[in-house]
């Protein structure tokens, strides 16, 4: 039974601070719920309207009513199943051959497709700096559309974690080396920057080489590309080369 304590700890997840005093997420739907059991996330609790379209053997599912959907949801319109995850023990991947690096990003639908862009691609891991938006916020879970699963996402200080880097370090502004023109090494980082000020002073220090997508148009007046439409122009040229 879902409890009013229940539901506003729940309500509660929606805030970074609760997510973190908690050490749980919310991840909806029953396409991406079934992933779960294949991943490193661990379901603490599994609410469903209806319970047979989720089949776990080491998971018991509450049954719910679509009213109780609709109060635990951060959905606007809910279709299925809720479940409470426990946010697993933060680690960072040594050995990779690309990665993204996120400077202060702060939209979550920004972040989220990034996620399903890196995955798409087969990029394992994605650094963010630690003002850049949390990987657990609930629109950030959706929009990712489940590939949170298999993409490390690693927050730590970009200075400190780029001045130790050893591989070749691309950042990503208006003015820069034509991509269609740029080789890119086996293994290297990319790096985008916050949606209205781009890449902050102190981690464009140490960029090795800036790089840019050439407008077309012949206009020449649009002012820039959303950061997720950027990472997904730059990542099919750099694998259309591969």
């Amino acid at each position: 039974m879902l409890t009013a304590h229940i539901i506003k700890t729940i309500q509660s997840l929606d805030k970074k601070k609760y997510r973190q005093k908690y050490n749980l997420f919310l991840v909806e739907g029953n396409k991406i719920i079934k992933e779960l059991p294949t991943s490193d996330y661990e379901i603490e609790n599994l609410y469903s309207i209806d319970p047979d379209n989720l089949v776990f053997k080491t998971q018991e599912i509450e049954k719910i009513l679509p009213a109780d959907l609709k109060k635990i949801s951060f959905l606007q319109h809910p279709k299925d199943s809720v479940a409470v995850c426990k946010i697993p023990e933060s680690r960072i991947l040594k050995d990779v051959s690309i990665q993204l690096i996120l400077d202060g990003v702060q939209d979550p639908g920004n972040l989220g497709t990034i996620i399903r862009l890196a995955d798409w691609f087969g990029i394992e891991q994605v650094i963010c700096s630690n003002d850049t938006v949390d990987v657990y916020n609930p629109k950030v879970i959706q929009a990712t559309m489940g590939s949170f699963i298999r993409v490390n996402v690693y927050y730590t200080d970009l200075e400190e974690y780029l001045a130790e880097y050893q591989y070749p370090i691309f950042g990503t502004d208006m003015n820069g080396e034509n991509i269609y023109e740029t080789k890119f090494p086996e293994k290297f980082s990319l790096v985008f920057g916050n949606e209205g000020n781009g890449i902050r002073p102190s981690t464009e220090d140490l960029i090795t080489k800036m790089i840019t997508i050439p407008r077309f148009g012949r206009s020449q007046s649009t002012e820039s590309l959303n950061v997720s439409m950027s990472a997904g122009i730059i990542l099919g040229d750099i694998f259309s080369k591969k």
